[in-house]
């Protein structure tokens, strides 16, 4: 599973506000709609730019 959605803040310790963020199952591709959430920067492994 990934997060994909559009940085608009951060903080120190990496935790990120996205807005539009989208839960994606990687092997079913099923796309699950979140809206604008906190993502704790403990829980990021991996940052990527992804082009529509």
């Amino acid at each position: 599973m990934r997060i994909e959605g559009c940085i608009i803040g951060f903080d120190e310790y990496m935790n990120l506000v996205l807005d539009d963020a989208e839960e994606v199952h990687m092997k079913t591709k099923n796309r699950k709609p979140l809206g604008r959430i906190m993502l704790k920067g403990d829980n990021i492994t991996l940052l990527q730019s992804v082009s529509n």
